[in-house]
């Protein structure tokens, strides 16, 4: 199973915070390290303020080695799909081939209105041209030209250029990685089956992961696509402890109960997060977010890395 590192440092973190903690997951031997695309804080000052996703990544494509470098997820109504494909490709470029996109429709109204970024009610279909626009401006070949007419936008005798490092595919071919996630039953893992390469169930009732997971398999099918070249990843709140007390210390430093995190989350004590994680490979998971809150805390990383992951199957 892969484990990879993922942050939310709108909640408040520099990028040498952020750095810190990428060099911290890449020493320690994580899969990837991966931060959420916000610019607003969700409760708290926020301080020292928002980090742009694809400026950090950027930053960090040329300070890590090995790491896969990515967003869970930006947001649609950010970038222009155009802006963003150039973007990705550079930054995959910088990396030399490390990067992954996830890209979901946005929800979080309230950072639109901060920054005076629009918020129309209906993004779906956003989100649905945007993939279009960015995985068909990565395949174009070099030297031909793309061309796209829709409701939401229009491009224009475009060169498609720069290319990724990652030649752009899906189902299972190399390429830019493009993570989709959510859990709407129909028109999610439709574009899931179409365009992504990993499919993310993030925050989910750990029940209704088989269910979500199905209804994916089941769209691949439907369009042709064999359901195996699709990974199946979730992400979840990490709140690990040596001991009970430990676990209670870890939660009262995010300001959650050790109780809901262990009913919800990779939490409790080393036995119980081996044990959450062989749970979540049952139910199918191939690899999991672990959603680190308290980005000072680089003891915490140690832990899992020294004595969960040499116990997993």
């Amino acid at each position: 199973m892969d484990l990879r590192v993922f942050t939310e440092p709108q909640q408040g973190a520099s990028y040498d915070d952020v750095l810190r903690v990428a060099r911290a997951t890449e020493t320690l031997g994580f899969d990837g390290f991966f931060r959420s695309d916000h610019y607003l804080a969700m409760g708290g000052d926020g301080l020292p303020g928002p980090t742009d996703a694809w400026t950090t990544l950027a930053g960090l494509a040329r300070e890590t080695r090995r790491l896969r470098l990515g967003t869970l997820v930006s947001s649609a109504t950010f970038r222009h799909p155009g802006v963003l494909a150039i973007q990705v490709a550079q930054v995959d470029q910088m990396s030399g081939g490390r990067v992954e996109l996830g890209l979901g429709a946005g929800w979080f109204a309230a950072e639109h209105a901060a920054y005076g970024i629009p918020f129309p009610a209906k993004r779906f279909g956003l989100l649905a041209e945007q993939l279009e626009l960015v995985t068909g401006l990565w395949r174009t070949p070099v030297g031909e030209r793309y061309d796209f007419a829709g409701e939401h936008y229009t491009l224009t005798d475009s060169p498609a250029l720069p290319k990724p490092v990652q030649q752009a595919g899906v189902g299972g071919g190399a390429g830019v990685p493009v993570i989709v996630g959510g859990g709407g039953p129909r028109r999610t893992p439709a574009l899931a089956a179409r365009y992504a390469a990993e499919f993310n169930a993030g925050f989910p009732e750990l029940a209704d992961l088989p269910m979500l997971y199905g209804r994916v398999a089941a769209a691949c099918e439907e369009i042709g696509r064999d359901p195996h070249t699709l990974v199946r990843s979730v992400a979840l709140v990490l709140c690990v402890g040596a001991d009970d007390a430990e676990v209670a210390r870890r939660a009262g430093a995010i300001g959650r109960d050790p109780a809901e995190l262990r009913a919800h989350g990779v939490a409790g004590t080393v036995t119980e997060a081996v044990d959450r994680l062989g749970a979540l490979a049952e139910a199918g998971a191939q690899r999991v977010y672990l959603q680190v809150l308290d980005l000072a805390d680089l003891d915490h990383l140690d832990l899992v890395a020294r004595e969960v992951v040499p116990r997993l199957g």
